[in-house]
């Protein structure tokens, strides 16, 4: 079976990873979401992989699920119900929310062509988004007669940019295109289509010259203070990562590299 996700490291640090069906405009499969869970399990704890690049190969970064057929998911067995085998497809592929939240590196999705359904919910999975000037995202779920709140989009679009612009993405499953996804927040830069890939190694190399353990916090405290209930309780959570972050040796390092103006050498300790 030929695989559907190929990986390259092209700088120090950064990992690429590629979508790779792109036959089928890199629809998600069961082969496709499984290998991209077991892309991340491998980097999940590694400090020598500082930042993720996420891309689609050919025109498309993810035409969501593939319609022609998904196939059977780990744990799968005959004889199962229709609600039992759905949910387990549901759950194999909403389970990559955790695992993107999950990996200490950070994940950069560089949009190069049509984000759709679970491709739309790829991507706002990512922490950082930069899109090609010719992409665009669609919430298709509900143009397919299904509800637009799947695999986190309902949880984490709002959150992006505010309920109204989110309802009105959601309910009508129009295409957002490249400047309305960069107007509204949704995305941080937009580039040429030739570029994507290119700057968004860019932005994960800028990412991999910090120390491991001050990206690894900054990208965990960041998501978890979506979820507290109070700015009180946000601050206690920073004010207790700084100091643990202020007693690494990378932290002198980087204090001293800065006084010594040199580039800071991190190991992580």
């Amino acid at each position: 079976m030929p695989d559907v996700i190929v990986t390259e490291r092209p700088r120090p640090g950064v990992l690429l990873v590629r979508l790779d069906r792109p036959d089928a405009l890199n629809a998600m499969n069961a082969q496709l979401v499984e290998s991209l869970h077991d892309v991340l399990a491998d980097v999940r704890h590694d400090s020598e992989t500082r930042a993720i690049v996420v891309t689609g190969s050919g025109r498309a970064f993810c035409a969501g699920i593939d319609l022609r057929g998904y196939g059977a998911p780990p744990g799968a067995q005959e004889g199962e119900g229709r609600a039992q085998a759905g949910m387990r497809v549901q759950q194999h592929i909403a389970a990559l929310v955790e695992a993107f939240r999950g990996a200490r590196p950070p994940v950069i999705a560089a949009i190069n062509g049509a984000a759709a359904g679970g491709g739309m919910a790829l991507a706002l999975m990512a922490d950082v988004r930069i899109m090609s000037e010719t992409a665009s995202m669609h919430a298709s779920f509900i143009n397919r007669g299904q509800s637009s709140c799947d695999i986190g989009v309902s949880w984490l679009l709002p959150r992006m940019i505010g309920f109204a612009r989110a309802a009105e993405i959601m309910l009508t499953g129009r295409p957002v295109d490249a400047a309305e996804c960069e107007r509204v927040g949704l995305v941080s830069r937009v580039v040429p289509a030739e570029r994507i890939v290119d700057e968004a190694i860019d932005v994960a190399e800028d990412i991999a010259r910090n120390s491991p353990f001050g990206v690894w916090m900054t990208k965990e405290v960041m998501w978890s203070n979506l979820e507290v209930p109070s700015l009180r309780a946000a601050m206690d959570l920073e004010n207790r990562t700084q100091i643990l972050a202020a007693m690494t040796r990378d932290h002198r390092e980087a204090v001293l590299s800065f006084l010594e103006k040199r580039p800071a050498v991190y190991r992580n300790h």
